[in-house]
């Protein structure tokens, strides 16, 4: 596999960690396709959200997750929040989580 995944903190991995199992199982394989695949993984498992956030797009019979990542360097791949959808748009305080701890990460 070409890229690590790693998480921007133990909680963002415990919470995805305590999704329903079928929406976990998903973000399992869409995990795998992501570490092959890297910036070629696009729909439906990967989405680009713009300035160099993606959103993973894992779902089950229980519903939708999403987690939010960003790209580093040497092929590392940060998963930087992540959460279960409850309605059809992606609330804007979920984005907005990301995008702070994406310029964190890029920022040192």
């Amino acid at each position: 596999m070409n890229y690590t995944v790693e998480y921007f903190h133990p909680r963002v991995k415990a919470e995805i960690e305590n999704w329903p199992d079928g929406i976990l199982a998903d973000y399992a394989k869409i995990v795998e396709l992501l570490m092959e695949f890297g910036p070629s993984l696009r729909m439906p498992h990967s989405r680009p959200l713009g300035n160099g956030l993606f959103e993973l797009r894992p779902k089950g019979r229980e519903g939708i997750g999403r987690a939010f990542y960003c790209y580093v360097i040497k092929q590392r791949i940060v998963i930087l929040h992540a959460f279960i959808k409850r309605t059809q748009d992606t609330p804007e305080r979920e984005l907005k989580v990301a995008r702070r701890r994406m310029k964190e990460v890029q920022n040192g």
